[in-house]
């Protein structure tokens, strides 16, 4: 029977009404089987697919839980970082579950034939802090390797757990758990084989009965061996390679991952076998954390307390690759989820482990320390589909000197710290923002900063300081300023920066005024605001609120409480996270603690944009790591610009203006000014 559906959605499936392991009954479902189905063979996309099999599910009875969330539970707590408790299972001589820390794994990369190749890969992965190794088994020669593979290692003092990836083949996966000390099945193509891609329409539950049946004479022999030979297991379900029967069903869903793992489970289950784990992997960071939600709700609404491994397939290398990962598994850790993790990178699988140790480490002090707030009632945040929040955009008003629209990008939006020293080498700064460069001018691109914030502004007596900040204004990358700094030392069309408590009191007092010069103004937020202050926002006038929470204050929980407030008073302001790092902080950490943390909130859709701060940082490196989260949370689709720009010589006629007006405003301007070029 498949898990969390209505009877209306399977109608076809049961008259029992009961969830997949029998402890919970189902509500009434609004949509027939009927309509399911047509959903998911529409042109919509399985976001549509999604959302009918969720209104199913949750029928009339699930959809406000005791604890305020718009869904059921998938958490200990939406307002503090509580380790969700799961059992222990054994992987050889290493525990995995809530009552141990995080573990560690990483995968070879080797050919497994290669037997004493992959030795050495797996001492020096165990060398550098792996708890557990996995290695690829395709076939029976890779299995029988296995063999020699294991007993090498134990011979050179090695007993680091290893773990047999298999695909394809239940033989090879039987052979294999002669050796190894655990399995890692796919439910994908552990029975069903490849992937095909030919239609099929289940119209009533025998269908999917007779397949079911299919999988369960496969699968429980190696489940019965497993349980002998006291090996573990980890069903784990890739986003990338659900099984045809699953992809014809449930469309290409995370309901399709979650349902495809517990027909595993449910066989386990039956055969008294409890040492396994899941994992829900997905290329995607908003899926994959979609599942994994998706799949500790399903548990908590069975009793169940299985572990959970965690990752992000096909993360990529570098920087890429460590916030696509941080965004997932950081995302998860600071709701208390995951008892064992790997930061999959194309790099060398020792690499792995320094920002996976990372990782564990936050999601490890998160829940220790409990990182959190006062409780708070959320009912407007949807764990089961993604639904971004959307700011209000600058508007142009009819006495605006300058154009202020450019503030923020309605994709999400890089906002870059600036500090006097850039501001000494303006070309170079120029540069780091991502400006292209037009005979030394500099021009907003795709991947230029949005806007620049400066806690200092370069004195009027600076005129190269203050020319270069003129020059970025006139191309549409405004400056952001403390108010108590204009005040002092106007910037012309500056826009000024005020804590919100500050606002809103000199609201209450009379009215709240622009300092001299400045255009527009912000707002920041520390996130112990009362609810009347953040309701004040209803009626104010700034552009954009900076979401700078206070230190010591839970970033991610209290993030979500003044999200709540401003939904619940239907404020629209465009909220942009700001992330400000200590000098001399590490590149790895700024990116591990921005991906988990501003991440946590962007696959909820909550946050028009980042700010990240730090001195020692180079402004390139910041800039880009901006837009790699903006890129990892589905947001701006780009890091990098791909205009190419060529300038040619004009005579002095009307082709000059005639090209302009082809050109982007801010080129043409230019143009306009010096007709003697033309970029094209």
């Amino acid at each position: 029977m498949r898990l969390g559906q209505a009877p209306a959605a399977e109608s076809l499936c049961s008259t029992s009404g009961r969830f997949a392991c029998g402890t919970a009954p189902l509500a009434a479902a609004p949509f027939s089987a009927r309509q399911i189905r047509r959903a998911r063979k529409s042109t919509v996309g399985p976001q549509a697919v999604l959302q009918a099999t969720e209104q199913a599910t949750q029928g009339s009875g699930k959809k406000a839980s005791q604890n305020g969330l718009l869904h059921p539970q998938y958490c200990e707590s939406v307002y503090k970082s509580l380790r969700r408790p799961t059992r222990t299972i054994e992987v050889g001589n290493v525990k995995v579950g809530s009552q141990h820390p995080i573990a560690l794994q990483t995968m070879t990369t080797t050919d497994t034939r290669n037997v004493q190749g992959t030795v050495d890969q797996v001492k020096k992965c165990a060398d550098s802090g792996a708890d557990i190794v996995r290695i690829t088994v395709q076939g029976k020669q890779e299995a029988t390797a296995c063999y020699k593979i294991r007993e090498q290692l134990f011979k050179d003092g090695y007993d680091v757990p290893l773990v047999a990836d298999i695909h394809f083949q239940p033989v090879v996966a039987s052979m294999v758990a002669e050796c190894f000390e655990k399995i890692r099945v796919n439910p994908g193509n552990f029975v069903d084989g490849r992937k095909r891609f030919d239609e099929k329409v289940y119209d009533d539950d025998s269908q999917f009965k007779q397949e079911q049946e299919h999988i369960r004479e496969v699968f429980t022999p190696l489940v019965e061996k497993c349980k002998r030979l006291n090996r573990a297991m980890r069903i784990g379900t890739n986003h990338g390679s659900l099984s045809a029967r699953i992809l014809s069903y449930y469309g290409d869903t995370p309901r399709g991952m979650v349902e495809s793992a517990f027909e595993f489970a449910n066989i386990c289950r039956d055969v008294d076998y409890h040492n396994f784990l899941f994992s829900m992997k997905a290329s995607n960071p908003l899926v994959m954390v979609q599942a994994y939600r998706l799949l500790a709700e399903e548990m908590y609404s069975n009793g169940w307390d299985y572990p959970l491994h965690l990752g992000v397939t096909e993360a990529g290398e570098g920087e890429d690759g460590r916030l696509k990962s941080a965004i997932g598994i950081g995302s998860l850790l600071m709701d208390g989820l995951g008892d064992t993790i790997r930061v999959s990178l194309t790099e060398d699988p020792e690499y792995e482990l320094e920002p996976c140790r990372q990782l564990a480490s936050l999601g490890n002090q998160a829940a220790q320390e409990q990182w959190g707030v006062d409780a708070f009632d959320e009912k407007h945040r949807d764990t089961h589909s993604f639904a971004k929040r959307v700011g209000r955009l600058p508007e142009q008003q009819e006495n605006d000197d300058v154009d202020y629209r450019g503030l923020l990008h309605r994709d999400g939006s890089v906002i870059s710290a600036v500090t006097l020293q850039d501001l000494e080498a303006p070309e170079q700064m120029y540069r780091k923002l991502g400006a292209k460069m037009v005979v030394g001018m500099p021009f907003k691109d795709q991947a230029t900063s949005d806007t620049l914030y400066m806690p200092q502004i370069p004195p009027s007596s600076d005129k190269t300081g203050r020319r270069a900040l003129k020059r970025l204004q006139e191309v549409g990358v405004h400056v952001m300023a403390p108010a108590n700094v204009l005040v002092e030392d106007p910037l012309p069309h500056a826009v000024a920066v005020q804590p919100l408590r500050e606002v809103a009191t000199a609201s209450q007092n009379g009215g709240h005024s622009l300092p001299p010069g400045a255009g527009r103004f912000a707002v920041t937020i520390d996130g112990t605001e009362t609810e009347e202050e953040v309701a004040s926002l209803k009626k104010s006038d700034a552009v954009m609120a900076l979401l700078e929470i206070a230190p010591g204050v839970s970033r991610v929980h209290a993030s979500r409480r003044i999200f709540e407030l401003l939904q619940r008073h239907q404020i629209d302001i465009s909220v942009i996270h700001f992330r400000s790092f200590p000098e001399g902080t590490s590149g790895d950490d700024i990116i591990m603690q921005t991906g988990s943390e501003v991440g946590a909130l962007l696959v909820d859709g909550l946050g028009d944009g980042i700010a990240v701060a730090c001195p020692s940082q180079d402004l390139n490196f910041l800039r880009n790591m901006s837009f790699g989260v903006l890129q990892g949370s589905r947001m701006r689709n780009t890091k990098t610009g791909d205009l190419i720009l060529h300038l040619l010589p004009l005579s002095d006629t009307p082709c000059a203006m005639s090209a302009a007006s082809v050109l982007p405003s801010t080129l043409a301007f230019r143009l306009a000014q010096n007709p003697r070029f033309l970029v094209l």
